[in-house]
């Protein structure tokens, strides 16, 4: 099969389409013909070099894919071959071929294309995940989404505004805050134009908000904190702006915040099939009555990989960045056994 190879050049990383081993799967699991999958930032990490997959995952980028199934482990009853999937990976979407665990999958609406499935699984459960299980999100509270216009920022608004609660966002220009608008965002901050934590306060009367999620990281640490009332809660899901930063722990004692760091990839497979599953039973039917969209900016051939990485690692993007590996009429490859 092929997949994308990264290699270091000039200490930066090249991605390109090669031909690699074929893969193997197991009785628990299925052999998928990916036909879509996504950037994700924690991809370009990877190629960096500053995110290995855990141990045991494939090390091809990829945390996510969507494609058809062309042959299931023996122990597998509920999927065959010919079932049109989507499932999160702990790595491997940037190829021909996966071996997913079918307790991973999700079955693609009819009506859905290999794009639309495979822009949910990471930055969806990220969302639901920290929202809800982390952030303990409650109707009727206020929500703070950093990077609103992003994958897991369209998606958080979106959850979050269907549950129920007030939703605040961060980004860095109009387009993309008048897309968090039309999302349900009820306050949309310029970060570039205007302080976060004094447009959070005067918007709540001084009181703050309840939740904030947040992929900074250390150069936000003390306005979140600051940001936050009493009880609330900060999930830290990503260190864009660094690791390191300071906070006012008296405050953090008196008003008896929570604070919560947050990653997906490393959990354990029996926890992300929990997620899945809770996924699934409390939010996937919404996507087919429109009340939650898979949010779409721009898709890109798996070949142009480089390209993608390239315009994720800018900041153009609105929503999820596709990878489309074959046109979606072509034929299945023919199936493998496994192992």
């Amino acid at each position: 099969m092929k997949a994308i190879v990264v290699r270091q050049e000039a200490g930066k990383p090249v991605l390109t389409w090669e031909d690699v081993p074929d893969v193997t799967f197991g009785p628990d699991e299925v052999l998928v013909e990916v036909k879509a999958t996504a950037v994700n930032r924690a991809d370009l990490l990877q190629a960096k070099g500053g995110y290995p997959p855990p141990p045991g995952a494939s090390d091809i980028l990829g945390l996510e894919m969507a494609g058809v199934i062309t042959a299931v482990g023996q122990n597998v009853k509920e999927w065959q071959a010919g079932d049109r999937v989507c499932a999160l990976l702990p790595g491997g979407g940037y190829a021909q071929q996966a071996a997913v665990p079918a307790a991973m999958l999700l079955r693609l609406p009819d009506e859905w294309t290999f794009a639309q499935g495979t822009a949910v699984p990471e930055v969806w459960y990220t969302a639901f995940v920290n929202l809800f299980l982390e952030g303990d999100l409650q109707p009727g509270e206020t929500v703070l989404i950093h990077a609103g216009a992003s994958g897991v920022g369209t998606a958080a608004i979106q959850l979050a505004s269907v549950a129920g609660a007030t939703v605040f966002v961060t980004a860095s220009h109009e387009n993309k805050l008048q897309r968090c608008r039309e999302l349900g965002a009820v306050l949309a901050i310029n970060y570039k134009e205007q302080d976060f934590l004094q447009a959070v306060i005067a918007a709540t009367e001084g009181q703050g908000v309840d939740l904030i999620i947040d992929p900074v990281g250390g150069g936000y640490l003390d306005r979140n904190i600051k940001a936050l009332r009493r009880f609330g809660r900060l999930v830290n899901i990503g260190l864009l702006s660094g690791g390191r930063g300071e906070m006012d722990m008296g405050r953090v004692l008196s008003n008896r915040l929570h604070i919560v760091g947050s990653t997906l990839r490393n959990r354990p497979p029996s926890e992300k099939v929990q997620i899945t599953r809770q996924f699934e039973s409390g939010f996937w039917h919404l996507f087919s009555t429109g009340e939650l969209q898979p949010i779409i900016d721009t898709t890109f051939t798996i070949q142009d990989a480089q390209k993608a990485h390239a315009y994720v690692a800018q900041d153009k993007n609105i929503g999820k960045v596709i990878l489309q590996i074959e046109d979606e009429r072509s034929a299945s490859a023919p199936p493998l056994s496994s192992s």
